[in-house]
């Protein structure tokens, strides 16, 4: 089993300013893709798409920042057909409200980030033998002797009893298709708190899991 990761957002409090003129944004996402190792190439298939209907170049990254409403309904309605036909496809998020966060918490922000994944994706792989974490390289990183990849392995072997092999594989988004496209559904997600884009994220309604920390 693959997860690929992703965050839109970010892990700052300076919340005196604006977002996007100064401050930090009230919200942070994480999103996840579950996904089996055979059918690791259907997420990629919808980058594909998106890449050829915009008639971009494949070396160029689009961010989800990047996207355009059509771009993001696309991407939507791809996602929702995929694990309809692909089931076992999972897709996972958690969003927390930042301004919600306790002052001592704020101090070590990768724990924050650490706790929001312990929260919603050990129980989702708990019984799988084998497990592949892919995060992108230029994820969020700030200095913290509790690594994720250990508090995942504690969650899961302590607390849920699993016996599974964890590897972890940090790699560039504009290398891994899949890290391209979880991006997209944070962004996707993430908007709809930090700027109430609604619409689109109601469309993924039913097929993707939201959890919320902190509201």
């Amino acid at each position: 089993m693959n997860v690929y990761l992703d965050e839109s957002g970010d892990l700052g409090f300076s919340f005196d300013k604006p977002h996007r003129h100064g401050g930090s944004s009230r919200y942070l996402t994480i999103a996840l893709l579950i996904i089996p190792k055979a059918l690791s190439h259907h997420p990629r298939r919808i980058v594909r798409q998106l890449y050829k209907k915009k008639k971009i170049p494949s070396g160029y990254e689009i961010k989800g920042c990047e996207l355009s409403k059509e771009d993001k309904t696309f991407i939507a309605r791809q996602t929702v057909n995929l694990i309809q036909k692909h089931p076992t496809i999972q897709i996972i998020s958690i969003t927390v409200n930042k301004c919600m966060v306790k002052d001592h918490i704020r101090n070590d922000s990768n724990k924050l980030y650490n706790y929001m994944i312990g929260l919603i994706l050990p129980q989702k792989i708990k019984d799988v033998d084998r497990l592949t974490l892919i995060p992108d390289k230029r994820t969020i990183k700030v200095a913290s002797g509790n690594s994720l990849i250990d508090y995942l392995k504690i969650k899961l072997w302590f607390d849920f009893n699993a016996d599974a092999y964890v590897e972890y594989i940090p790699v560039e988004s504009h290398t891994a298709l899949n890290l391209l496209f979880i991006d997209w559904i944070a962004h996707i997600i993430w908007k709809n708190y930090e700027d109430g884009e609604t619409d689109i994220v109601n469309i993924l309604s039913g097929k993707i899991e939201f959890n919320h920390l902190f509201f």
